[in-house]
């Protein structure tokens, strides 16, 4: 099961971040960091790039100090890494995420 968690913000907002299987389905994982006004908000952004079943089940892995500072730094909200212990790789915004391949007729 993928690992996630989530920070509360001091104004009421709170910061998710989860770590799920690659859209592109290359094996790799994905770190998402979603900033919204609350957990499930943060989750339906998830959905609405076509994560269909993301679900935040517990703590385990909440963001760390510089992943809260990346997504409140940038406007969307919503970043990826494809690499989560890899320091070499910067955030990518969420419209640059691959897309699955197309399914064979």
């Amino acid at each position: 099961m993928p690992g996630g968690g989530f920070c509360k913000l001091p104004g009421g907002s709170v910061v998710v971040a989860i770590g799920l299987p690659s859209p592109a389905e290359d094996g790799a994982n994905v770190r998402f960091l979603v900033h919204a006004a609350n957990r499930a908000r943060a989750l339906t952004r998830l959905r609405n790039l076509g994560l269909r079943s993301v679900y935040l089940r517990g703590n385990a892995e909440p963001p760390t100090p510089d992943e809260i500072t990346a997504v409140l730094h940038h406007p969307d909200g919503l970043l990826w890494r494809s690499a989560p212990g890899a320091a070499q790789e910067l955030w990518h915004p969420a419209g640059t995420l691959p897309k699955a391949p197309a399914a064979r007729a």
